[in-house]
């Protein structure tokens, strides 16, 4: 009988964050596809994100993150691709981070 398990292993990414300014910056851009996405507001304000494939050009609104919230990612069948750019807007009261999981290619 064969095994068609895929056993792949999951590496972690540096962590993508940068300090809330109140106005839009770039918090980073995706170096992997990823399988598992944190997004975390570590202000204190609101913070709305947004994602760019063409570095900035065009923000597409994501959703806007109460002061506090995090959300997770978990899907391995779907994934954001490679070299989407976050970026956030919100009052200069904290930090947005970004952390994630892939698996080699």
């Amino acid at each position: 009988m064969s095994n068609y398990w895929n056993n792949q292993l999951m590496y972690p990414a540096s962590e993508l964050i940068t300090a809330m300014t109140g106005s839009t910056v770039l918090i980073g851009t995706l170096l992997q596809r990823p399988v598992k996405l944190i997004l975390d507001n570590q202000s204190t304000a609101a913070v709305i994100l947004y994602i760019s494939y063409d570095l900035g050009t065009t923000l597409i609104q994501f959703h806007t993150f109460p002061a506090g919230e995090a959300m997770i990612i978990d899907d391995d069948l779907y994934t954001i691709s490679k070299g989407a750019s976050f970026y956030g807007n919100g009052a200069a009261s904290g930090s947005f981070s970004i952390s994630y999981f892939f698996t080699k290619e």
